[in-house]
């Protein structure tokens, strides 16, 4: 007995798994982002933790909330556990299976035989030992999938992390631009009612027409209206941040306004390369691809004959007082080779499909890490077009101002037709309305960069915690 297992742990170690190992696809990287800034001596934008990226005290407040109260996050939490216990379960293959039956007569009404003897027995106990024999790596294979598939939940979970983190940022921002608008629309109604009130007067004396007052009654409402709708968005976006905060609708509390806002003058972006190491939903698709890759062992092993020691050892007596004795004893050990007949055909259809949905994790980790490469090509064009965007924007504002002070001082010095006013007023509402909008794009641009980068962790700080997952 001792040499036939020395024999088969050596036959198993020399055993080789079978189907392909896996290797990373070979994905051409450049050099630098097309759009990156010219910064190459500083860290990516991407190792900065998110509180440090957003100094807003109240944003950081809202932020911290949505991590710990989140629904999505606390599902994708479980999901780890989930798959923590199939791999637990997975890895008990590699161990014996045990189990034990027995018998102990409340009345007896006449002999009972024990299966396999000639006489009564009516006191039995008896356990059962199965230990499959891990000639082609089946069970080290399905242990690989496992594995990667635990590993795909926890860059999911990182994934889902990031996309909280930037969602309430940008939902805030958003919040943040409709506060500034609603500034500004009703400063704008308070300028019209003025110029209404002026208009009624200059009527009543002669000095204007009916239609002129018509005109700057119009725009009047046209800011009242721009009022109402300006509400209506924020109340809609306070209710998405509560959700993200895991409440029910309510009101959001606020911090710096958007000109207060404090941002790094330089988003460098870091290497190429570094992104298919950094971003969660990449990471995730390389794993899903180790798992399916896996799989193919799995599904190859399964054709071939499976070996396994097989054994029962128990004790069998008529009477109770004999229970323990030698001579009630019995037992087997044997080796018991397994092989597919007659599904052989049905076997190698199913490799057929894990091979297939091989080469589909391989597309879609090629598809992820194209798609990273415009999002993070997107956020770089978009956070340097709005900080220019943003700087003509204020330029003209201040141009509209002093148009709008020099219509208003003609126009009451009666040297203006109403016509200058209200050109020179609409004109300065919608582009203070344009840049209000343009400083959150900037300011949600660096928040999408940030996303695209996979910003806020490091596979060196959670290196401890995937080795331990590993072993």
């Amino acid at each position: 007995m001792r040499s036939l297992v020395l024999a088969v742990f050596s036959f198993l170690l020399l055993a080789c798994a079978m189907g392909p190992d896996y290797s990373r696809p070979d994905i051409p990287t450049s050099g630098s982002f097309r759009m990156a800034e010219d910064s190459k001596d500083l860290p990516s934008l991407a190792n900065m933790p998110w509180w440090e990226l957003y100094r807003d005290e109240e944003l950081q407040r809202l932020i911290r909330i949505a991590l710990e109260e989140n629904k999505d996050l606390k599902r994708a939490v479980a999901s780890i556990d989930e798959f923590q216990a199939r791999l637990f379960t997975a890895r008990m293959d590699f161990a014996p299976q045990f189990s034990a039956t027995g018998n102990v007569p409340a009345a007896r009404l006449g002999g009972v035989r024990f299966p396999g003897f000639a006489s009564p027995f009516n006191y039995y106990g008896q356990g059962s030992l199965s230990w499959e024999l891990d000639i082609w790596g089946r069970i080290r294979r399905a242990n690989e999938a496992g594995l990667a598939d635990l590993l795909a939940q926890e860059e999911n979970r990182r994934a889902v992390t990031l996309q909280i983190v930037g969602g309430v940022a940008q939902a805030y921002f958003d919040l943040r631009q409709f506060d500034m608008q609603l500034e500004i629309a009703t400063r704008t109604l308070s300028a019209w009612e003025e110029s209404v009130r002026i208009g009624h007067a200059r009527l009543r004396q002669g000095m204007i027409n009916k239609l002129d007052v018509d005109q700057f009654e119009a725009e009047r409402e046209n800011a009242a209206a721009r009022i109402a709708e300006l509400k209506r968005h924020m109340i809609q976006k306070e209710n998405e941040l509560s959700v993200l905060l895991g409440r029910n609708p309510s009101q959001i509390a606020r911090g710096r306004s958007l000109t207060e806002q404090m941002m790094p003058p330089v988003v460098p972006a870091g290497l190429p390369s570094e992104l298919l190491q950094r971003r969660p939903d990449v990471v995730q698709a390389e794993q899903q691809l180790v798992a399916s890759t896996a799989r193919i062992g799995v599904a190859k092993a399964e054709r071939f004959p499976k070996l396994s020691l097989t054994g029962f050892l128990g004790v069998a007596s008529p009477t109770l007082t004999d229970f323990v004795s030698p001579a009630t004893n019995f037992g087997v050990l044997a080796p018991v080779l397994t092989g597919p007949l007659l599904n052989a055909q049905t076997l190698g259809f199913q490799q057929q499909a894990v091979e297939a949905q091989a080469k589909q994790a391989v597309a879609q980790y090629e598809q992820t890490i194209l798609v990273a490469f415009r999002e993070v090509e997107d956020a770089l064009v978009g956070v340097s077009t709005a900080r220019e965007q943003a700087a003509a924007q204020e330029r003209q504002v201040n141009a509209l101002r002093s148009a709008l002070h020099l219509a208003s001082l003609r126009y009451k010095g009666g040297l203006a037709n109403y016509l200058d006013v209200l050109i020179a007023q609409r004109s300065l509402f919608e582009a203070e309305l344009a840049l209000a909008a343009t400083h959150r794009l900037h300011l949600v641009s660096v928040v999408q960069l940030y996303k695209a980068l996979g910003g806020g962790w490091s596979p060196e700080m959670d290196g401890p915690k995937r080795n331990s997952k590993g072993s």
